[in-house]
């Protein structure tokens, strides 16, 4: 079986991990420090904080926005769940936006028609990797003076054109940027997430709240010559990352250049050997953004049945995912405002299709998927 992903790791990250748990300090402390130096370091951050995942970033940042009840944060529905459930976290309501059916992101044309005096953030989402028009979007928030927060949790290693020079995701752009590190992305901390900023207090905030509030860290107390009594200033939340896991991040990014290099390359000839399958619309990449391509996502011909052709692919041993999920068609979200309708993310979930692309494949495996997917559309 062909597996829709699978994590690039090896003897290095079990190293890592193995000697974060031999030296005695498991739970957050000095390796999540330098996991945190080091990706801000490749994405170009003045801050990178880590937390538990990416559901507990965006939650964070959306605090630190000042989002609370009786609030709006427009979003899109067409992304995983924990977007829209981040949102509701904070009392707040989650107002949906329709995407551009060629790059699956919000089309910044509807964030502007959902604008009104409650709007409090923009939650934008970077999907499957692909970057969002981050231009348009910032420049609708600038206007009514909106806090954009990038949903960041596939865009490890994508990159946007600014200025004419190419910038990472995560730089950040706009007043956030949040990571996930779950297996099915990029690079991977098994669970895991990063908030990166340049907004030092914003910074500090999140490094308050991801530890209960508490006002110094284990690392603080641990290495002070003198007893310190910690206090709890305010709520927080147990959002920490372990050692053990921020061990195996510092290798996971010094592989993240080649990582995304491959599937690039991988992309590319899928984009060849798939081109003769007629009717199949392939993924659109524009001319200002580069994906990692976190996930490889087609759209199936008129008339295919969605379910039958990943039938047919499971059946032939290639597992597939169908198109990105739309939260507004959930039971927690079936009376969430709509301030249009979403015909294209509608679309796209019950159109397309993920397939397999990670690192380790090979062109066999790519001939066998582009086989059961040409066949899957034929029947």
């Amino acid at each position: 079986m062909i597996p829709i992903t699978k994590p690039d790791m090896d003897e290095s990250e079990a190293r890592a991990a193995s000697e974060s748990i031999l030296s005695g300090w498991i739970t957050q402390g000095p390796r999540v420090a330098e996991f945190e130096a080091a990706f801000a370091g490749v994405v170009g951050a003045d801050h990178a904080c880590a937390v538990s995942n990416c559901t507990a970033a965006m939650h964070l940042t959306l605090l630190a926005a000042g989002v609370g009840p009786g609030d709006e944060v427009i979003t899109a529905s067409h992304s995983f769940i924990a977007t829209a459930n981040s949102v509701r976290y904070c009392g707040a309501e989650p107002i949906f936006v329709d995407i551009d059916s060629g790059t699956f992101n919000m089309d910044p044309a509807k964030v502007q028609e959902a604008i009104t005096d409650r709007t409090r953030a923009i939650l934008c989402v970077h999907q499957m990797g692909m970057p969002c028009e981050l231009d348009a979007i910032l420049g609708v928030a600038r206007e009514r003076g909106i806090a954009v927060i990038e949903d960041a949790a596939c865009a490890a290693g994508s990159e946007v054109l600014v200025d004419g020079s190419w910038e990472s995701v995560g730089r950040p752009h706009g007043d956030v940027a949040c990571f996930s590190f779950h297996p099915r992305k990029v690079i991977s901390t098994g669970e895991g997430g990063m908030l990166t900023t340049k907004n030092p207090e914003m910074d500090r905030n999140f490094r308050i709240a991801r530890h209960q509030g508490m006002s110094v860290s284990d690392t603080e107390r641990h290495g002070a010559s003198q007893v310190i009594f910690e206090s709890y200033p305010t709520i927080g939340y147990n959002y920490r990352m372990t050692d053990i896991q921020a061990a195996i991040g510092l290798k996971q990014v010094e592989r993240l250049a080649g990582l995304v290099a491959r599937r690039r390359a991988l992309a590319e000839r899928y984009g060849e050997i798939l081109s003769g399958i007629s009717g199949l619309a392939l993924p659109f990449e524009p001319e200002w953004a580069r994906s990692n391509w976190q996930s490889y996502c087609v759209r199936l011909p008129e008339g295919c049945d969605q379910r039958k052709v990943m039938q047919h692919m499971l059946d032939h041993g290639v597992s597939t995912r169908r198109g990105i999920m739309c939260s507004h068609l959930e039971a927690p979200y079936a009376g969430a405002t709509l301030r249009h309708l979403l015909p294209e993310s509608v679309r796209a979930q019950a159109q397309c299709v993920l397939i397999p692309l990670f690192p380790q494949m090979s062109e066999l495996e790519q001939n066998q998927v582009a086989e059961a997917l040409s066949d899957g559309c034929a029947v």
